[in-house]
């Protein structure tokens, strides 16, 4: 594999630490794999997991190890018994922090699930992203918007695979109809991680896996790892097919709108067709993952519809708290990112 290839599709080099415990964590794993100090964990700031950049930065490194793995580590780390302890610390407060955002969730029979979905997402009150996106972001916004997203976007559909081996019957056959359009029906410049790729490209920035690792901060970390941790997690699989659910139902109109700002400061069909594709996929994504998905899930484990509706909610929240540091920031004339991505081309069409 040439290293071009190698940096497009992983595994990235670690990052920089952010505090004492990821600081720990990258030299430890530049090394052989090794027994970690036992009191590691207790060194976490959990006061606001959501917010604090060691413990997200932390979780991001353990969790790193499922997916593509880091450059130049030892495979051996992604099972290492204090490494999953040290883990288990970090996910502990995390899980605890998402239940305390959402709060109290009503009780809902099964068969009220797909209809508990719609009234969650109907109701969510966040700040509106997309629509400043399309109206207003700057061209240096815009950029700022989708070196974000590129944690997630370029391996996009991973994490919620977690889920396909862990279902059965009409809930895994949905989940596999969503998958594969997501990964483009086995065809490489089809799947949404490329088609993302581009749009990259076309705003001049880095499209390497993870390139942009170093610049998001802990609210950005917590939308990755909020899938990871339903992912990883057997006991959390209604949650993971909830927050999926969240995911389509929320989808068409935000990426029309992101395609549109795109079009506003001119750029071209190229560079939007990440967010048109999604337009069209994802709303027929949202009624197979409202009734197909989710609601197939709880037909067969009527116990996991509370965890169906925490998983929504937990997408729905996170991503509140994602959006309304976005604005904020822009709103106050500053970066949302912790340092600016440096172009490495002027934006095509722009």
């Amino acid at each position: 594999m040439s290293d071009a290839v190698d940096r497009r599709y992983g595994p990235a080099p670690l990052p920089q630490p952010r505090g004492v415990v990821s600081a720990a964590l990258v030299d430890a794993l530049r090394r052989p794999p090794y027994d970690l100090p036992v009191d590691l964990g207790t060194r976490l700031a959990t006061e606001d997991p959501l917010d604090d950049e060691d413990l997200q930065l932390t979780l991001f490194l353990c969790y790193e190890l499922h997916y593509r793995g880091w450059r130049a580590v030892d495979d051996d780390w992604e099972w290492q018994p204090t490494l999953v302890a040290l883990r288990s610390v970090a996910e502990r407060a995390f899980e605890a922090a998402l239940r305390r955002l959402v709060g109290p969730l009503p009780a809902v029979l099964p068969s009220g699930v797909p209809r508990a979905l719609a009234e969650l997402v109907a109701a969510d009150d966040g700040p509106s992203l997309a629509g400043a996106l399309q109206r207003r972001a700057t061209l240096a916004q815009f950029r700022e918007f989708v070196t974000h997203r590129s944690i997630y976007h370029l391996r996009e559909a991973d994490p919620h695979s977690w889920g396909l081996p862990r279902l059965g019957g009409p809930a895994k056959a949905a989940l596999v109809e969503i998958q594969m359009d997501e990964y483009g029906n086995g065809r490489l410049d089809r799947m949404h991680a490329e088609l993302f790729r581009v749009t990259l490209d076309r705003l001049g920035l880095d499209t390497g896996y993870a390139a942009h690792l170093d610049l998001v901060p802990a609210v950005t970390l917590a939308t990755n790892n909020l899938i990871s941790l339903f992912g990883l997690h057997r006991r959390l699989r209604g949650a993971l097919l909830g927050h999926l659910a969240a995911f389509e139902m929320t989808s068409s109109l935000p990426n029309r709108r992101y395609g549109n700002g795109l079009r506003r400061l001119g750029l071209d069909e190229v560079a939007t067709r990440f967010y048109d594709e999604h337009v069209e996929a994802d709303a027929v994504h949202e009624q197979i993952a409202a009734y197909d998905l989710c609601g197939g899930l709880v037909r067969a484990e009527p116990g996991l519809a509370a965890d169906v509706l925490f998983g929504a909610a937990a997408a729905l929240a996170v991503d509140r708290l994602f959006a309304t540091h976005l604005l904020d920031s822009w709103a106050a004339d500053r970066s949302s990112l912790r340092t600016a991505p440096a172009p490495l081309a002027v934006p095509t069409a722009a």
